[in-house]
């Protein structure tokens, strides 16, 4: 008999892409697979009537792209959850795991804008948009004039808002863009020295109910490990670091044979004021990149002023 395997996913054009990619891999590691995918409207998609306002934090911050596909999954309405990794808490929901994720996208940021071609030509009191208040720390360590905005909707519409003069230059996610097929709005890609990406930025997650054997045995064959590895380092130092989206937090891991490298960033919202640590270790398994994303946060948030990471 065929089984069936039910995906829930965001509506956004980037959200259903990611969900395609999910399952053609799972397609052709189990071509007898049934697969329907199912379209969840969640809290945290933008609406216009909300304004250029950030996610609030009492609302559940990032969490709030996941929340329903969350509830569908707690309630067997859908058997995984396809998720920008990026967007989850470090901390989910009681029943709830991720153990699986798609091979990394180059994890940079990408520099868009109405004329200039990297931030350096901005002029004078530029007003930038993004709504993370990582992106706008960096760019304000980096240039302290700029003006930055918060900047809501999914990938086109923050395309469309740029080019129609709502602002002068937008930060958005290079793996997102290319995905979407939009490399030509790119002006320039900002380098880990000028922009420490988010955690798990270029990496897709499904999530799974935490007894269910069959998604997990089906999930296992489309797994990349070295991605799965870098994310199980970055959300551990997120977690232990606390972060949320009103925390500017950087951190990126990167493997060459068994030696992961975990760099990680925190600053003030003004980005006046950084930290910054970096731990190398051999890592074999989940655990023992877990273990670096712990001594490396726990190293790190030993240096920060009390209630900074308020």
């Amino acid at each position: 008999m065929t089984k069936t395997f039910r995906i829930g996913t965001r509506g956004s054009k980037l959200a259903l892409i990611q969900t395609d990619m999910v399952a053609a891999a799972l397609r052709a590691a189990h071509p007898d697979l049934n697969i329907e995918i199912k379209t969840i409207l969640t809290s945290g998609d933008w609406k216009p009537e909300q304004g250029e306002t950030r996610l609030s934090e009492t609302a559940g911050g990032k969490g709030q792209f996941a929340h329903e596909i969350e509830r569908a999954i707690l309630a067997n309405e859908v058997d995984c959850g396809v998720h920008s990794l990026k967007d989850m808490p470090s901390f989910l929901p009681t029943g709830l795991v991720i153990r699986h994720v798609l091979k990394r996208a180059d994890p940079r940021d990408a520099f868009l804008s109405n004329g200039a071609k990297r931030i350096d030509d901005l002029p004078q009191g530029a007003v930038v948009g993004t709504s993370s208040l990582r992106r706008q720390a960096m760019l304000l360590k980096h240039r302290p004039d700029l003006k930055i905005v918060p900047l809501r909707g999914n990938v086109p519409t923050r395309i469309e808002k740029l080019r129609s003069g709502q602002v002068d230059a937008a930060i958005l996610a290079l793996a997102g863009l290319k995905r979407l097929g939009l490399e030509h709005e790119i002006a320039g890609i900002l380098e880990h020295d000028i922009m420490l990406p988010a955690a798990c930025q270029g990496i897709v997650g499904i999530e799974i109910r935490e007894d269910d054997g069959f998604a997990d045995s089906l999930l296992n064959a489309i797994h990349d490990v070295g991605a799965g590895l870098a994310a199980a380092s970055e959300r551990m130092a997120l977690g232990v670091l606390d972060g949320s989206c009103h925390t500017p937090i950087g951190a990126h891991a990167t493997l060459a044979g068994d030696m992961m490298t975990l760099k990680l960033l925190v600053a003030s919202a003004d980005g006046q004021v950084v930290f910054e640590d970096e731990q190398s270790g051999p890592v074999h398994n989940n655990a023992d990149a877990e273990m670096l994303g712990r001594v490396t946060a726990v190293r790190l948030k030993s240096r920060l002023p009390e209630n900074f990471l308020l």
